[in-house]
């Protein structure tokens, strides 16, 4: 299942997959990424290409689709966590409002039918 979640954020486009710790952030646009598994491995992106994340599936416990209110909007994305509940990976919804910062229905839609696809929750 976690392998069709990814398989389903990178189809869409402007979705921006963060992975994060104390030293370094790295930050990859979903545009045209290809998705593959190979053991416990799942790579996102080309080899050959300029960024690519390679990611552990056994390592990955649970995720959550998670709405954070913002001063000024609400933040949408999907978060990945091990088994002490440190995340591992989070895919973000860009492009959500537009210049009126108005939500964009459309982007909304995309994220709902995700949500209800895999429930808020999932445990892997």
């Amino acid at each position: 299942m976690l392998l069709e979640l990814l398989s389903d954020l990178v189809k869409i486009d402007d979705i921006l997959l963060i992975i994060k710790n104390n030293g370094a952030t790295s930050e990859i646009r979903s545009d045209s990424l290809s998705i593959r598994q190979k053991d416990k491995w799942i790579t996102i992106g080309d080899n050959a290409g300029p960024a690519h994340l390679h990611i552990n599936s056994e390592l990955i416990k649970r995720a959550e689709f998670v709405e954070e209110e913002k001063p000024d909007k609400i933040s949408f994305s999907v978060r990945f966590f091990d088994e002490s509940g440190e995340r591992i990976l989070a895919a973000f919804f860009t492009k959500m409002y537009d210049d009126s910062k108005e939500l964009v229905a459309e982007r909304k839609k995309l994220y709902d039918q995700l949500k209800q696809k895999f429930t808020s929750k999932i445990q892997f």
